[in-house]
């Protein structure tokens, strides 16, 4: 019984699609920082987000490098 073969083009949406999440929720914490800057830094939860947004950062650019690294060298 052969087995379903997904195209490439639909393999590798689903593999951008969560890194393009990744980058637009990091935008959305910077953008949640900036603009509550002064309420975080008054309830001492700055550096929380701030932990958040480090942690989040080499993440996303890892991640886009492995999956450029990976299409370039045509496993996906």
């Amino acid at each position: 019984m052969n087995q379903p073969r997904m195209s490439p083009a639909v393999l590798r949406l689903l593999v951008i699609f969560p890194n393009v999440l990744s980058y637009i929720l990091l935008f959305g914490v910077i953008v949640y920082i900036t603009t509550n800057y002064s309420t975080l830094k008054a309830a001492n939860a700055l550096n929380l987000w701030l932990i958040v947004c480090a942690v989040l950062t080499p993440m996303a650019i890892y991640t886009t490098y492995s999956i450029v690294k990976r299409i370039k060298a045509g496993v996906l």
